[in-house]
């Protein structure tokens, strides 16, 4: 699409990313950024899916926007099975099982689509990745009196590594007119927290619409 902006919203099927692309289709904006991709099968955890789809892409020539929505919280193994997550007594099967989507799915789809996004980019548009993160990943805040949840290890530490790895791409690709950031979208009532009360999946997106559609202007290396 010449005219507007290719965006690619993993873990769209259901809650904020299926949210995301209706608004990025028919949110209040110029005509131009209404016509977004379409849906693809991705499977974050499969390279050979991560690849293929990359590869696709690649062949249509370009990607603007990468939001890395798809991750998992591991609530059955934290709760029906009564796997404790402690720090003391780290349920390693957890970690590991949380750190896939992620921490380490997260980084390899990047990885595979920094080519486009580069090639995609100009001093004049810059293009977006925005990973979806949690204020449990703050090491600051999680360490001050507003701290809460503190025994959610598997998937506090998975979105603190993943924090740590946007800042450290974003310094990276800041002279590529890449903006890199990373923005949680508060506690949304969807199945990722067992439908937990909360704002809903349409309200969560909204706040990460203007992080989608950010100009040469905006901020990179953010952890919001």
């Amino acid at each position: 699409m010449s005219a507007g902006k290719v965006i690619l919203v993993t873990g769209s099927n259901t809650g904020i990313g299926y949210e995301l692309v209706h608004l990025l289709t028919t949110f209040s904006l110029p005509k131009a950024i209404r016509e977004t991709a379409g849906t693809e099968a991705l499977d974050v955890t499969d390279i050979g899916s991560v690849e293929a789809a990359a590869a696709k892409i690649e062949e249509e020539g370009r990607l603007d926007v990468l939001v890395n929505n798809a991750g998992s919280r591991n609530l059955s193994r934290h709760r029906r099975n009564g796997h404790p997550q402690s720090a003391s007594e780290p349920n390693m099967a957890s970690i590991r099982a949380t750190f896939e989507p992620n921490f380490f799915s997260m980084i390899q789809t990047t990885a595979a689509l920094i080519p486009v996004l580069r090639s995609s980019a100009s001093p004049t548009a810059p293009s977006v990745i925005l990973n979806v993160t949690t204020d449990m990943a703050s090491n600051g805040m999680m360490a001050g009196p507003r701290g809460f949840h503190h025994n959610k290890i598997a998937y506090n530490t998975s979105k603190a590594a993943a924090n740590s790895y946007t800042i450290a791409l974003a310094h990276e690709l800041k002279d590529a007119h890449v903006k890199v950031n990373c923005i949680t979208p508060g506690r949304t009532t969807t199945k990722l927290n067992g439908f937990s009360s909360g704002r809903t999946p349409e309200q969560g997106a909204e706040m990460m619409v203007e992080w989608c559609l950010m100009d040469k202007d905006g901020k990179t290396g953010e952890a919001l």
